[in-house]
């Protein structure tokens, strides 16, 4: 197996009293799409500012290309290798799109022209234009444009679609695939739209409260999670090491398994249950389930095994 593009071991972040991220344990593979999912506050933001030096970690240790961000020598190194897009586009105002490509390029070695100009055409970008005037749209096709012309081996995007309409939304997310998917280049995106994220990720991890709650293939998430409607006296929490998240809603119990639906209804059925339901359950109905449950998951090893390139439906 290679070694982990991004590495992290019970990495955490407090600020004060504050846990921002506790105990994270990610392994991301190279060329792994993976999709950080979390609602507002949960680490996400602080994880990706972590991994790139820009926030010391309470403890923990974490690698990037094999590198430690930590060390300045080899922060330098990864900032070399790794595009960043932040979830608060802050660019110098004054300068336009094309002078802020001009003042970028000399800051990268394999930064490519052809895709940056292809880029200005492709997303519509009044490259001459100050940044401060641009609306929030445009001022995010500047910073993916930044980014995705660098020629990074890995790309850390936070947010990256805020602003944008559906249609170029629709762009990036092809442009990602076509230009960056498709050569093996490991992506660590984090986005609110469910959607986004599944058109082009094989990985996804649910942050909550700064622990990471699942990590899973997508691929397996659409084949073998399933929602199990349960109604009963005494049913309980998590029998089943399969159980994911178990809720209860009124007089029933509503249980997300990972695998083995139908062998687990049959042992609840034989001990006086009634299953109402056994259904495939998508990604934000798992995202919505986890998020009211609050207990760690085992980390898989996103990537390590070869998972077909991400395609549009």
């Amino acid at each position: 197996m290679s070694e982990a593009t991004i590495l992290t071991e019970g990495l955490s972040k407090s600020f004060g009293t504050q846990a921002a991220v506790s105990n994270l344990n990610l392994q991301i593979q190279p060329g792994a799409v993976y999709g950080f999912l979390g609602r507002n506050g949960a680490g996400k933001t602080t994880t990706m500012r972590m991994l790139l030096g820009l926030v010391r970690p309470t403890k923990g240790r974490m690698r990037v290309l094999g590198l430690d961000p930590s060390l300045e020598m080899e922060l330098m190194r990864i900032l070399q290798r790794v595009a960043f897009v932040p979830q608060r586009k802050q660019l110098y105002g004054w300068a336009t799109p094309a002078e802020l490509v001009r003042m970028n390029k000399a800051y990268f070695p394999r930064w490519s022209d052809e895709a940056a100009a292809g880029l200005a055409q492709r997303l519509e970008i009044p490259m001459k234009t100050a940044f401060k005037k641009l609306s929030i749209g445009n001022q995010s096709k500047v910073a993916l444009l930044l980014a995705l012309a660098q020629g990074a081996e890995v790309l850390i995007l936070d947010e990256p679609t805020a602003g944008l309409d559906p249609l170029m939304v629709d762009e990036i997310l092809r442009t990602l695939i076509e230009d960056h998917v498709s050569q093996g280049r490991t992506i660590f995106v984090s986005s609110h739209h469910l959607g986004e994220v599944e058109q082009i990720c094989d990985w996804v991890g649910i942050l909550e409260e700064g622990r990471l709650l699942l990590e899973a293939r997508l691929e397996e998430v659409r084949q073998e999670y399933r929602l199990v409607i349960v109604s009963g006296e005494n049913l309980p929490d998590a029998p089943s090491a399969d159980v994911v998240s178990a809720t209860t809603d009124g007089r029933f119990r509503r249980y997300v398994l990972a695998r083995e639906a139908d062998r687990f209804a049959a042992g609840l059925r034989s001990q006086g249950a009634s299953i109402l339901e056994i259904s495939p359950i998508g990604l934000r109905e798992l995202f919505l389930h986890l998020v009211r449950k609050e207990a760690p998951c085992t980390p898989g090893n996103a990537g390590a095994k070869a998972a077909p390139v991400s395609s549009f439906s």
